[in-house]
């Protein structure tokens, strides 16, 4: 195959950047689990997270690899979670940066837990660049046994 000039080697690399992005987004469709609440989709730009039920409290896992404790925000009311974060530059000040791939980026994500939480008693923790929180349910979302008499 010959090219007649730059423009036809330039058309054929649009068309491969074309192709490799729909393919990319087909693979995103098949890999994405179906059959969860639909504020639970990813975006680009949010953190993955897993929501466990562990019986008496809900234990969250989010992946946050460079943030700090101090770069994150979360609030809670009821069943109702908030994250967000900004991941600042760790470039050194008076430095050229001659290629960046983790830039400065920020996000926000919200959920509707499957019940009310128990705020006062909420713990969080970073490591790995992961945080991980344990909800306890509040006593209301609790199941209990019934005896039947």
């Amino acid at each position: 195959m010959m090219f007649a000039n730059w423009k036809d080697i330039d058309r054929m690399f649009g068309n491969m950047d074309l192709l490799q992005s729909r393919l990319e987004r087909i693979m995103t469709d098949f890999n994405r689990t179906r059959g969860y609440d639909p504020s639970w989709t990813v975006t680009e730009s949010a953190p993955r997270t897993n929501l466990y039920d562990k019986g008496d409290y809900f234990e969250i896992l989010v992946e946050i690899p460079g943030f700090s404790k101090e770069d994150l925000n979360v609030k809670l009311q009821g069943n109702y979670l908030e994250m967000s974060g900004t991941r600042k530059t760790d470039a050194p000040e008076g430095y050229c940066c001659h290629r960046a791939e983790r830039g400065i980026s920020d996000f926000s994500r919200s959920f509707t837990l499957p019940s009310e939480v128990d705020a006062t008693r909420v713990e969080a923790m970073m490591a790995n660049g992961f945080l991980t929180m344990r909800l306890p349910k509040s006593e209301a979302a609790k199941p209990r046994q019934v005896t039947i008499s």
